[in-house]
């Protein structure tokens, strides 16, 4: 485990292994993230990119799966109601 200060100024210098380590370099984007307790930081690469486009393409691909089904349930819906004689 490595440690670092916080400046007066709120910055904060990432060791030098870790920077070559993940492909830090100046001008590199970080976003940060919460969770529980903890505050993690994670450089926004190409690769990063990557896989967050990947988990927005699934989550599209479930969306719209989603969608489908209901469609095909309210078209059932829709056949029994006219079985009934309310449509």
């Amino acid at each position: 485990m490595e440690t670092a200060r916080v400046t007066s100024k709120g910055q904060l210098v990432v060791p030098s292994r870790l920077r070559r380590k993940y492909g830090i370099k100046p001008g590199t984007k970080i976003c940060f993230i919460e969770r529980d307790s903890e505050i993690l930081f994670q450089p926004v690469t190409r690769e990063y990119i990557r896989s967050v486009c990947g988990l927005l393409k699934s989550e599209t691909f479930v969306t719209q799966e989603l969608l489908k089904e209901r469609a095909r349930d309210k078209e059932r819906e829709e056949a029994e109601l006219e079985k009934l004689g309310a449509r």
